[in-house]
């Protein structure tokens, strides 16, 4: 007999998030393109709602955010941000302003495991839109952190203003998915729909119940070739982000040295109330890799997952908060 799927789940249930629960309504589901991935809703409405409706609402949220954020994009606010002169300010966009306060708090808390301001030596590695199978020279690596960092960069948040120091590329694509996992979500909670469950390219967030009572059930995703055990998470009013090289390959960066991560972590899961939170924390919980992953996350309170490879091992860790909700 098999032995049962441990589950994550949270300590109660948030009474508020029961109001307009439905136990007739069907699960409704949307989709589309974004941030060069797939996006998700599945959300509970009666029938006859317009789904096509919000699907459009919804897509225009996420192009909105991709037109400010995307280092793709040689149009988007990110961008001119970079060609900007030493010096000058830019006024931000409420989104790109709250992506750069949390931001910038989680690169100071992780003492720049997670930075946003290395545009330049993820585009020196071919990891934007100039895409490179030749690895960086040292001395290009060297150059390029000499412009980068968030150490850099002044903000003020209450005037929204971000300041170009001279040279400096932003790279949000740590923590702008989350975010937009976040928005879609606050958006259909402003449309009516309370109950949902939205996705990003595997990062997640729940909100409500399923109309049979039921949380949003998710798998956290084990990478080929570990043993390790299958987990569920129930999101209810929670988040999910998965960071780790499981699928790309070493396609993370370490802000401090400018090298590749290849430090054994092959994934980090990061349960939050918020998804761009858990996305922000789990980039720099990779980087930082098993044992000063493990120390940060206890340090930081974090209910965080980490598999890692140690010569043929596979290494579990489970972080106290993590294990607080852990039942079978």
């Amino acid at each position: 007999m098999d032995a049962p799927v441990p589950r994550i789940v949270v300590p109660r249930i948030d009474p508020g998030a029961l109001v307009g629960l439905d136990a007739r309504a069907p699960v409704r589901e949307i989709g589309g393109e974004t941030m060069g991935t797939v996006w998700r809703a599945r959300f509970c409405a009666a029938p006859g709602f317009d789904a096509q409706a919000l699907e459009a609402l919804v897509q225009v949220r996420l192009d909105g955010i991709v037109a400010e954020m995307s280092h793709w994009a040689a149009d988007s606010l990110l961008s001119q941000f970079g060609a900007s002169a030493g010096g000058s300010w830019t006024t931000l966009p409420p989104d790109f302003a709250a992506v750069m306060s949390t931001g910038l708090a989680i690169a100071e808390r992780s003492d720049g495991a997670f930075d946003p301001a290395i545009g330049r030596l993820t585009d020196l590695y071919g990891l934007g839109p100039r895409p490179t199978e030749d690895e960086p020279a040292a001395q290009a690596v060297a150059e390029a952190l000499e412009v980068s960092g968030w150490r850099r960069l002044a903000f003020e948040p209450a005037m929204r203003r971000l300041r170009q120091p001279g040279g400096l590329w932003l790279d949000l694509s740590g923590i702008a998915k989350g975010y937009a996992v976040d928005a879609v979500a606050d958006l259909l909670a402003r449309e009516g729909i309370r109950h949902c469950l939205v996705e990003i390219g595997g990062e997640l967030t729940g909100r409500g119940m399923r109309p049979d009572g039921d949380p949003w059930w998710v798998d956290l995703e084990i990478p080929a070739g570990m043993r390790a055990r299958p987990i569920r998470i129930a999101l209810h009013q929670m988040a999910v982000a998965t960071s780790g090289n499981y699928v790309r390959g070493a396609h993370t960066l370490d802000p401090r040295s400018g090298q590749r991560v290849e430090n054994g972590v092959a994934s980090v899961s990061v349960l939050h109330t918020r998804a761009m939170e858990a996305d922000a924390w789990a980039s720099a919980l990779t980087v930082l890799g098993l044992h000063a992953g493990a120390a940060l996350a206890i340090r930081e309170d974090l209910a965080v997952h980490i598999l890692a490879r140690q010569g043929e091992m596979t290494r579990e860790w489970i972080s106290p908060a993590l294990t607080e909700m852990l039942g079978d």
